[in-house]
């Protein structure tokens, strides 16, 4: 059975498992207090271009999502997203079990327009019931996107600047960054992303990672007493060195963006082959995440030999379904697709 599920269905990279074994036995202290994790914040904010970054590491991408926005709104805040946006879809209503109401936006390619969010936060301060309704308080983006689609500085530019002139910080999932800064049609770098974003995330559990996300605060905005709220969530893990030792790995001789590569260049790879046996794709996805229309019938033969994911349906006789590739897809298992198409 081939499987093209997600990008977390392996376990973790060899270097990762190798460091893990290698440091196995030493004692360490507990809660991210261990020299790994202190080297591994160091190589992260380097790697941002900032002195003076604040780094936390959770282990899971819902977890981070949650904790992030409940600790950085106020009571009477909400946070917005697109439409589309994970947040709004599928973290099974974390943030809503928290109190916190996600405001949606409409998405385009499952991106937000900057012109669009500040509309929507200029009317609703010009609505004379504002205070009986949720502050928007927050700015949620992803990238990737939900779709596999990335912003440009350009645009990543503007959403922070309508962020800013509005005094609300921009948060971006990193879920998948890795997939993102590798992408061949970028021009955004891990730097832009410190410089535009006020606090971001390094997913490394779809990059490589056993587990785990890097949460970086970049203005010296974590919330007070940050771990005291983590593990008042549940989410504080006591052998944080897990944590530390993958992601000093991860940001050690450029291997995050190496590893995150690979994916890119075997999605490219799948993209041709689909295109070459002239199936139809949903959305131009320049990263790890392939959007593939198939006839229904097609789509349960399909099924017989290779793992996808149902995204939505198309009409009545198509379905859109996602292929993603991973830190680990290798050309060959793309090889053994095409002979299946």
């Amino acid at each position: 059975m081939l499987n093209f599920e997600s990008d977390y269905i392996e376990g973790a990279h060899p270097l990762i498992l190798e460091a893990l074994t290698k440091t196995n036995m030493e004692a360490l202290s507990g809660y991210g207090k261990d020299e790994y994790t202190a080297t591994a914040r160091e190589k992260i904010a380097a790697a941002c271009g900032l002195n003076n970054a604040e780094i936390f590491f959770i282990t899971g991408g819902t977890q981070t999502n949650q904790i992030v926005i409940d600790t950085m709104l106020q009571q009477y805040e909400g946070v917005v997203s697109a439409q589309t946006g994970h947040i709004n879809t599928h973290e099974a209503g974390a943030i809503e079990y928290t109190g916190r109401k996600v405001l949606a936006v409409p998405a385009h390619n499952g991106k937000i327009y900057a012109e669009e969010l500040d509309s929507f936060i200029r009317d609703f301060y010009e609505d004379g019931n504002h205070e009986h309704e949720v502050f928007p308080g927050m700015c949620y983006i992803s990238h990737p996107t939900e779709y596999g689609t990335l912003y440009s500085k350009e645009e990543l530019s503007k959403i922070s600047d309508v962020c800013h002139s509005h005094n609300i910080p921009l948060f971006m999932d990193g879920a998948r960054l890795g997939y993102g800064l590798a992408s061949n049609q970028t021009d955004v770098t891990l730097q832009d992303i410190a410089r535009l974003c006020d606090v971001f995330y390094i997913g490394g559990t779809k990059v490589g990672a056993l587990c785990g996300e890097a949460v970086v605060f970049t203005k010296k905005n974590m919330p007070a007493h940050f771990e005291h709220l983590v593990k008042k969530h549940g989410a504080l893990l006591a052998k944080g060195r897990l944590l530390g030792v993958q992601f000093d790995t991860l940001f050690t001789n450029d291997l995050y963006l190496k590893i995150s590569k690979n994916a890119i260049d075997r999605a490219e790879e799948l993209k041709s082959i689909f295109a070459e046996k002239g199936y139809k794709f949903f959305i131009d996805s320049p990263t790890n995440q392939q959007f593939v229309i198939l006839e229904n019938s097609k789509m349960q033969e399909l099924k017989m030999n290779v793992k996808f994911s149902f995204w939505e349906k198309y009409d009545a006789n198509h379905t859109v379904v996602r292929f993603a590739t991973s830190w680990a897809t290798t050309s060959e298992k793309i090889a053994e697709l095409k002979k299946l198409l």
